[in-house]
């Protein structure tokens, strides 16, 4: 089968394209035909050596959309059923989804009932899981003013969609490193854009919610921004640095806040059922902004961690 492997760590071009024995079935596991696959910055963050408990070769993927193609467990997983997968350790401890067949533990393999083109499907799993998943946690109300910060990245739309189809009239301001973004941002649906130098906020205003998207190099930046009261989920780590130090919780969170995360490796059927029924409940529109074929994933890559890199890039396996 064709899969991209990477051998060691590196950029971009150490994600080679090419052929692997297809899995072979064992007990407790299933095997998925991957159709399609989000593209992540945590797989940015393995492909450069980051993740520490990775060892090479290794497939990455932390997510794929798909159909069964074998299985262990034939009333829940049937052949032919249409399934996504996500997190878990797949393309961290076992090979994940930059291919054309993925062996995956049946607990982390979810039946799901979509008619949706493979390469929006791909679009939502990881990316608008997160993104529900903190939604719930900052406990939005209709009156609340709501910032994003990291406002381009995938999770960032893929919340503002899911925020804006709930609330059309709400103010939702994103962030952004680069000023030239201004108007796309614009027309992806936010309010207000606010720009970002050397970490700090280039505004003295504050907000009722805060998805902090940058994560620990930002906190206690956006902390600055809460209003008495507010709630601040800390989900990304876009910044690039993975620990919270020298935060002083009784100095450093804002008057009266609140400081919660969400983590899309707690994964539960009935939250994701919740996701897909909210999407359709309020006509989420969730196209990726750009698609790939598994050929060109390095490309995919490239271009996530580019200038131009703005909102989801999915890879369809057979383009």
């Amino acid at each position: 089968m064709k899969a991209v492997v990477v051998y060691e760590p590196g950029g971009a071009e150490q994600l080679v394209y090419t052929d692997v024995p297809r899995p072979v079935l064992r007990e407790g596991w299933s095997l998925v035909r991957v159709r399609a696959f989000g593209v992540n910055h945590s797989e940015i963050f393995t492909r450069q050596g980051l993740s520490l408990t990775v060892t090479f070769p290794r497939i990455l993927g932390i997510e794929c959309v798909g159909t069964v193609e074998e299985t262990t467990d034939a009333d829940r997983l049937p052949v032919g059923q249409r399934v996504v997968s996500l997190m878990g350790e797949m393309g961290r401890a076992f090979d994940g989804g930059y291919a054309e067949y993925a062996l995956l533990p049946n607990e982390q393999i979810y039946p799901v009932d979509s008619e949706l083109p493979w390469e929006i499907f791909a679009a939502i799993p990881e990316t608008y899981y997160t993104a529900f998943g903190s939604l719930k946690n900052l406990r939005v109300s209709d009156s609340n003013v709501v910032l994003v910060r990291g406002g381009a990245s995938g999770v960032g739309i893929a919340f503002l969609r899911l925020l804006r189809t709930q609330f059309p009239q709400m103010r939702i301001v994103g962030t952004t490193r680069r000023a030239e973004m201004g108007e796309q941002l614009h027309v992806a649906g936010y309010s207000d854009i606010v720009t970002e130098t050397n970490g700090t906020l280039d505004t003295e205003e504050q907000y009722d919610r805060i998805l902090d998207l940058v994560g620990p190099s930002a906190i206690k930046d956006s902390m600055q921004h809460l209003r008495c009261g507010g709630v601040l989920c800390s989900t990304g780590q876009l910044g690039g640095k993975w620990f919270l130090e020298e935060f002083d919780p009784i100095v450093d969170l804002a008057e009266d806040a609140y400081l919660t995360s969400f983590y899309s490796g707690n994964v539960s059927a009935e939250r994701l059922r919740e996701m897909f029924d909210y999407i359709e409940q309020y006509a989420v529109p969730v196209q990726p902004e750009r698609v790939f074929s598994l050929s060109e994933t390095a490309d995919a890559h490239r271009w996530l961690e580019g200038q131009n890199g703005f909102g989801k890039a999915v890879v369809l396996v057979q383009k």
